[in-house]
Order: C-alpha cells, then structure tokens, then sequence
C-alpha cells in the first residue's frame, strides 16, 4: 500500500470508527477504543474549531465520556486531497457530523507520519464552516 492510501485509509477508518463509539453500536468497546487510539502518533496534538488544543492524552480521556451518547450521529468525509512526502502526509477534508438531523460542518488539514503498516495522525487543525 502507498502512502497516500495508507492516508486513506487512516480517514475512512477513523470516521467508521469514530460513528461507531458516538453510536455506542460496538459490544467490545475496550478493543473499539484500542483501534481508534492505535491510528495516533504518540505526539498528537490537534486545535479543534473553537481554537482549542488537544492532546492525545487529552483525547483518550475525552473518548469514554462520549461512548453511546449520540446514537443517530453520522460522520462523513468529503473533498479529500493528499499529498505527501516518503516520511509524512498532509490530507485536507470537510467533515460532516449529523446529529438529529443537525449537520455540523468543518474543514480539517491533518498532517500523518508513515510506519510500515499505516498512517499515523500527528496534527491536525479543524475550523468550522
């Protein structure tokens, strides 16, 4: 697999991943929060859309506190572009979050560092539209 599909990859996952610990819909949620935290660098930081930055420390703990709370939530990824380097990528996206029937909308650029097997995210910054 390239570097640029690992990238793909790494999206796709993550937001199947991430609708389903919103939705509560997996029975083994120590090996759902396993994968999703798995698909991040150590080093992760991240500013969300209110400017705010984040850990990944700060995101696994974070994470439990949302297990089940939306079960109607829907996560999409659209208007992905990668480009990428044989060390790192950077992906932009819009991310569409649908609760109830409320879209929450925003635009991501997310920097990854490559292994072997996959991407890793290393940083990212979301801004709402």
């Amino acid at each position: 697999m390239n570097n640029k599909e690992k990238i793909s990859v790494e999206l796709k996952d993550f937001c199947e991943n991430i609708e389903k610990w919103f939705q509560g819909n997996e029975q083994d949620q120590e090996a759902l929060f396993r994968k999703i935290i798995s698909g991040f660098s150590p080093d992760f930081k991240m500013i969300n859309g209110d400017g705010n930055t984040a850990t990944l420390s700060m995101f696994s703990d974070w994470l439990p506190t949302v297990f089940g709370k939306f079960p109607d939530r829907s996560v999409q990824i659209e208007n992905i572009k990668v480009h990428c380097s044989e060390h790192h990528g950077l992906a932009t996206y819009t991310e569409i979050q649908t609760t109830e029937g409320i879209a929450n909308w925003r635009t991501a650029s997310a920097v990854f560092l490559f292994n072997e097997e996959k991407a890793l995210w290393f940083h990212l910054i979301e801004n709402w539209i």
